[in-house]
């Protein structure tokens, strides 16, 4: 049977893809200690729960809401962005979809003509390039190594301008690095976005979940030209452990939000109405919970991450939010005879149990990622496992 070139030229998600391998080992009895999805183990905070059994039990959960997303949630939106931005919105600058990952899908719809270019740094998460090729943009990417703590310059902006250049895309905190750009980092690459007129697109999924005393700076938060060249996506799924209830937002231009709404009310129609009277409790309600989860993800970086960089030729940064490890294993690969890191992740799954991402598919080919979403005692196994292997 034929099918389209898109999808014949659309690769499979990495993350996806390592968590597949990984439980169909499970299936077959493996004892497998999974670090592959970016999901926090914390189930949604009992008030954000009763708040969704309430919309069921008084009925106005079983109807369909606006396409774009419920005022009061839009209101909502605008109550947590007067808390943790500095500023407020208005309704027709917030359109709610279904799930932060089509939210991104709508932005690129919306504004990308075919040759279109958006630049990406990297390591970058794994659907970003491919989203902007379905609709026909080009993907350039802007390299961030390790040893510049994987962030990009002005200057390396610059010289990837074209006449082409739509959009920048900003995820800070990163995944898969947990790296966060300053707030004069971010002033020197907004004021550049707008001196070129190009838009910004700030991916701030992760912006509640930052360690150690580091700060997540909005970048529209910085002056008022920066915030209308920006278009913010964010969701409910990291921060408040609703993963499963696919709620995000986007934020910014009236006239882009118009864009994607039209985007939205032709695909996915309204995000489900119960998960969106969930999301209003959610910004709005108690974050008590949410600081718990923060501050155990916290003590298992702190855990964790110097016991990584004890394993034989893994070389790991200490991320400052997000819930990854991104550590360069180019020595390790060495020492066990791998040229592929992909090859790399696959020997390590079927020798020792822990399944960990390739960094190929995040546009890093001597690094993987491993997520500490996940309880203590099975990541210093995993990171135990790991030494052994690489020991042996």
């Amino acid at each position: 049977m034929k099918l389209s070139s898109l999808v014949n030229n659309l690769e499979e998600s990495v993350t996806l893809a390592a968590s597949a391998r990984a439980k169909a080992l499970q299936t077959q009895g493996r004892d497998i200690l999974m670090l592959t999805i970016g999901e926090p183990d914390f189930t949604t905070p009992d008030n954000i729960a009763a708040a969704a059994k309430a919309a069921i039990d008084s009925g106005k959960a079983s109807f369909y809401t606006q396409a774009g997303g419920l005022p009061e949630l839009k209101d909502a939106v605008g109550t947590y962005f007067e808390k943790y931005y500095g500023y407020g919105v208005a309704r027709n600058e917030v359109v709610v979809t279904t799930g932060a990952k089509f939210a991104l899908y709508a932005f690129f719809t919306s504004v990308l003509d075919a040759g279109d270019e958006v630049i990406i740094p990297t390591p970058y998460w794994v659907s970003y390039a491919d989203q902007v090729k379905m609709v026909g943009g080009v993907p350039v990417f802007a390299v961030g190594t390790q040893e510049t703590d994987f962030k990009v310059t002005v200057a390396q902006l610059e010289t990837l301008k074209t006449d082409q250049t739509r959009v920048l895309l900003l995820n800070s905190p990163s995944n898969p690095t947990g790296m966060i750009y300053t707030a004069e980092e971010l002033l020197a690459i907004g004021d550049w976005a707008v001196e070129n007129d190009v838009i910004i697109l700030a991916d701030d999924i992760y912006g509640r979940l930052v360690y150690n005393g580091h700060d997540f700076t909005p970048i529209s938060s910085l002056s008022e030209a920066i915030k209308k060249q920006t278009l913010i996506i964010n969701g409910v799924s990291k921060t408040y452990a609703m993963t499963g209830w696919r709620i995000g937002f986007a934020v910014g231009n009236p006239e882009i939000i118009s864009a994607m709404s039209k985007i939205v009310s032709q695909t996915t129609s309204n995000p489900s109405a119960v998960a969106q009277y969930a999301a209003i409790e959610a910004l709005t309600g108690d974050q008590t919970d949410i600081e718990n989860m923060r501050a155990e993800f916290e003590q298992r970086l702190n855990t964790i991450y110097p016991l990584v960089n004890e394993i034989p030729g893994f070389e790991a940064i200490k991320p400052q939010g997000a819930f990854y490890l991104f550590p360069k294993v180019a020595k390790a690969m060495a020492i066990k005879g791998f040229t592929d890191v992909t090859d790399f992740c696959d020997d390590i799954l079927e020798e020792t149990g822990v399944a960990v991402v390739t960094g190929a598919g995040f546009g890093a080919n001597d690094n993987l990622r491993m997520s500490y979403a996940t309880d203590m005692a099975t990541l210093v196994d995993a990171v135990n496992r790991l030494k052994t292997y690489m020991e042996a």
